[in-house]
């Protein structure tokens, strides 16, 4: 019997062992941001952003929610890989495609889900297409009319919104206020984070647009002949050089990943989780991979505006599925 206990003693503590301690500071706290930025081991560094927010506030804009079953997608395994560079960058490999190089805002909403699929599905149409098609993909169109994608505002489910990109179609729509496309964006571009150039965000979480199936008066299209389609939709096999394989040939892919309290202060460097506890799940685009100071990282595109980060970009730690990174890739296949 004591032979029995102290086997079972053993066990848990070995496990104690095996699970990594994070320590807790105050989110957005310039306490966190020195525990970072002295830490020895770090590979980023942090600094002041989202002056005045709340962690709930922080939270909203973090929408990507797991997908429920019955919207999982096929995977897609890449039977020949592709000899794989140590250094790939979309915006370098194809630089006649401006929608790669650029940072989009969901403004004071939820909305990551959408934005991260509509900035992949505009980049392979104009890789796709040769660089003859080059536009951007509506994400108030998927935002307000894909009723099957989730909540709006309050989250989608990336899956989803690939299924209704291939079945349904979306149509074209830039930034807010740019009067471009059919469906621009009608939530207001804002700071998250720093003071910046624009104005700073509503305290509150903006409603969800209304699903208006018409374009702006100004645009010279209607909105039935004015959708695009995709011809597949699925998700990437959870491995480095599969997920490489599919951003090489087909062009860059949404992913979604857990934020913990301390990613939102992030500014340069390759992000790894040092503090902090989960605030919700976050869909944005990969678009290419590099290492930098010896740590493996995937070149990531962000919603939250030029102004966060590393000018609207980010890197994060490759090849140990950081906040789970690497098992939530999804993208298709246009129709050009």
């Amino acid at each position: 019997m004591k032979s029995l206990i102290l086997s079972c003693l053993l066990v848990a503590m070995a496990s104690a062992h095996s699970v990594k301690y994070y320590p807790s500071f105050e989110p957005l706290s310039d306490e966190l941001i020195q525990y970072i930025n002295t830490k020895p081991s770090a590979t980023w560094k942090a600094g002041r952003s989202f002056e005045g927010w709340t962690v709930s506030g922080v939270k909203r804009l973090c929408g990507a929610l797991e997908d429920p079953f019955w919207h999982k997608l096929p995977v897609k395994v890449h039977p020949t890989l592709m000899d794989i560079p140590d250094t790939f960058d979309a915006r370098k490999q194809w630089p006649n495609c401006p929608t790669i190089k650029e940072v989009r805002d969901q403004g004071s909403c939820g909305s990551c889900w959408a934005f991260g699929a509509v900035e992949s599905m505009s980049d392979r149409i104009c890789i796709k297409s040769g660089n003859a098609e080059n536009f951007h993909i509506s994400a108030e169109d998927l935002l307000s009319c894909c009723h099957a994608c989730g909540f709006g505002c309050n989250g989608g489910f990336l899956s989803a919104a690939w299924e209704y990109f291939e079945k349904d179609g979306l149509v074209t729509g830039g930034q807010y206020d740019s009067h471009q496309g059919c469906r621009p964006y009608t939530i207001k571009a804002c700071d998250h984070h720093v003071i910046g150039h624009l104005a700073p965000c509503s305290k509150g979480e903006q409603p969800t647009p209304r699903c208006e199936k018409k374009c702006e008066s100004s645009y010279n299209n209607t909105y039935n002949s004015d959708k695009h389609y995709g011809t597949s939709a699925y998700s990437i096999k959870r491995e480095v050089t599969q997920i490489q394989t599919e951003i090489m040939t087909n062009g860059p892919v949404e992913a979604a990943f857990t934020v913990y309290a301390d990613f939102p202060n992030y500014k340069s460097g390759v992000y790894k989780h040092e503090s902090g506890a989960a605030l919700g799940g976050h869909a944005i685009k990969i678009l290419g991979w590099g290492t930098e100071n010896n740590t493996p990282y995937w070149l990531v595109a962000n919603s939250w505006n030029s102004d966060w980060g590393d000018n609207g970009f980010f890197k994060i730690l490759r090849g140990q599925d950081e906040c789970g990174i690497e098992s939530q890739v999804t993208a298709g296949e246009p129709r050009v």
